[in-house]
């Protein structure tokens, strides 16, 4: 499991002082972002080249409140497959692991190649980057 420290902003929020659905997605994103294109860089891989969302699905159980606070996205590997991934988040209210669910969600990603606009394969080097980064214990 990847976890990450996401602070939702003030212009996160709808009417009601919830983390709006656009929102969520892009904070979703942003916990992602650092795994998958910075650390995989600084190990040599080049995902952030192209990588593509194929699928979003979002479970909301309660509001994520913007309070100035991070909030915890536990990110994990349901599915490596030769041209795709599954992810499953864990969304919390705050920054510690017994602060509340508040979304559970899992996006598909392909890695893609720009030049060609084409999907391509992960490679073995990407999938055992990834396999190890998002499956076992925190971090």
């Amino acid at each position: 499991m990847y976890v990450a420290m996401v602070r939702p902003r003030w212009s996160d929020m709808d009417v009601f002082g919830h983390v709006n659905h656009a929102n969520l997605v892009t904070l979703l994103e942003e916990a992602r972002v650092p795994l998958l294109f910075e650390e995989a860089g600084q190990a040599g891989l080049e995902l952030a080249k192209g990588m593509v969302v194929v699928k979003l699905a979002v479970h909301y159980r309660s509001p994520i409140v913007v309070r100035g606070q991070r909030v915890r996205v536990e990110i994990s590997l349901r599915e490596l497959k030769a041209a795709s991934l599954t992810l499953d988040y864990r969304v919390h209210t705050g920054p510690s692991p017994e602060d509340k669910i508040a979304v559970v969600a899992d996006t598909v990603l392909a890695p893609y190649e720009v030049a060609t606009e084409r999907p391509r394969r992960f490679t073995d080097a990407e999938r055992a980057f990834l396999g190890e980064k998002l499956a076992g214990g925190d971090d």
